[in-house]
């Protein structure tokens, strides 16, 4: 049984680990992964047909928590405990709920003190009282004795007697005074762990088409010594097709992984493709995974020669288009059907993509879609949202370009 410390408008963890509001979906993850043996029985829930509409759910359900993700940024919005008997729970180092302790209304009291007056939902059957960030739902039915509930007490506010010895239901930590109205705060400094992450990424264009990507950046202060620097630090940086391998590293510093292309499966669908000779060079990959791009270079050249936004993993990538002299833009939030208003229909017929984990897998998300328009190439889901976005193009022909201002 675990034995978590909770901490009201910020997390719930122990001295190993800690799920925080605001950290992004892949950091917890990444901690379900290390602590597996510990942490067993993880569900995944998200909505097939309109995933922007509904929270992303991780549900730990050996014991009893969700943690819910914000659809759009995948931060972490609320943590809710729905089964205090598969764990243990403490505040300031004092359990409040643990197998010899009940979590009651008088133990709440006493571990958290005065609060202001609760809230009784008379649909759900459910008293909930509130402190800032934290709320506890007691469930009538559950009592012997009838609830006194007075809907006009004092001063408008709703008055409800607890019966002595009514337990806790269900806990939520959230961001701010009320959980129907909180939203995702955003990614607080202590989980950065010295990565740098993109707010936003936009694409810019020549006369063609896209010529590079701008990325506003996000990164925690660093100083020397113990007294470092505690602000977040934003910036902007660019990266143009042509750019060198050491352009790259300079603008975004290194990636967090580099992958060599082995074979080219698409390579079928480009002209003459007979024609083309086996490089003895394989093109490979700087993979940045916080800021949801990958680098696609000539193994000959070593210069850029493609852009790849898987768009589910940086949910803010956003593609700039102009048209007319104005500037329209859709968001990888944007359906397919809405892309094509902006930017024109495709006129081939687009190539079908089978994604797996393994050979002998299939991808439960289905087959995608690639239709290419405007040296671009829409990797498009059965639910009519983009998966991911590739953008290709000719190099620049000189270095001097990079100071000019692009759309």
């Amino acid at each position: 049984m675990l034995d978590l410390e909770v901490v009201p408008e910020r997390s719930l963890g122990n001295e190993q680990w800690e799920f925080t509001l605001g950290m992004p979906l892949a950091q917890a993850v990444a901690i379900l992964q290390k602590h597996c043996r510990i942490i067993k029985n993880v569900q995944v829930l998200y909505s097939e047909q309109s995933p922007l509409s509904h929270d992303l759910i991780l549900n730990l359900t050996q014991d009893g928590i969700k943690l819910l993700f914000d659809a759009f940024n995948q931060r972490l919005k609320v943590i809710e405990v729905y089964d205090l008997t598969k764990v243990k729970l403490k505040y300031c180092g004092v359990h409040f709920n643990s197998q010899a302790i009940a979590p009651t209304i008088e133990q709440i009291d006493q571990s958290f003190g005065a609060t202001h007056p609760g809230v009784y939902n008379s649909a759900e059957q459910l008293f909930h009282l509130n402190f800032r960030g934290l709320s506890f739902s007691f469930q009538l039915d559950s009592w012997t004795e009838a609830p006194k509930y007075e809907p006009n007490f004092a001063h408008g506010l709703a008055s409800l007697q607890i019966p002595h010895g009514a337990t806790v239901k269900r806990m939520y930590i959230y961001s701010g005074n009320s959980l129907q109205d909180t939203k995702a705060p955003i990614m607080p400094l202590s989980c950065f762990l010295g990565n740098v992450y993109a707010e936003s990424v936009d694409v810019l264009r020549d006369g063609t088409g896209p010529a590079g990507l701008r990325l506003r950046l996000l990164a925690a202060g660093c100083g020397p010594g113990l007294l470092a620097d505690a602000k977040m630090r934003v910036f902007e940086r660019s990266v143009y097709f042509g750019d060198s391998c050491q352009d790259v590293l300079s603008m975004l510093g290194s990636p967090h992984k580099v992958f060599y292309k082995s074979e080219d499966k698409m390579k079928i669908h480009s002209p003459s493709p007979h024609k083309q000779v086996p490089s003895k060079c394989n093109d490979y990959f700087f993979n940045y995974f916080t800021l949801g791009v990958d680098i696609l270079f000539d193994a000959n050249t070593h210069k850029v020669k493609k852009f790849a936004g898987p768009a589910t993993n940086l949910p803010c990538c956003l593609l700039s288009e102009n048209a007319d002299g104005q500037t329209e833009t859709c968001t990888t939030y944007s359906k397919w059907d809405n892309i094509q208003e902006l930017l024109g229909h495709p006129v081939e017929k687009p190539v079908v993509l089978h994604r797996s984990s393994s050979p002998n897998n299939t991808n439960p998300f289905g087959s995608t879609f690639c239709f290419g328009l405007q040296r671009m190439i829409f990797e498009v889901m059965q639910n009519n949202h983009i998966a991911s976005v590739t953008l290709y193009g000719p190099p620049r022909p000189g270095s001097h370009l990079r100071t000019a201002e692009l759309p």
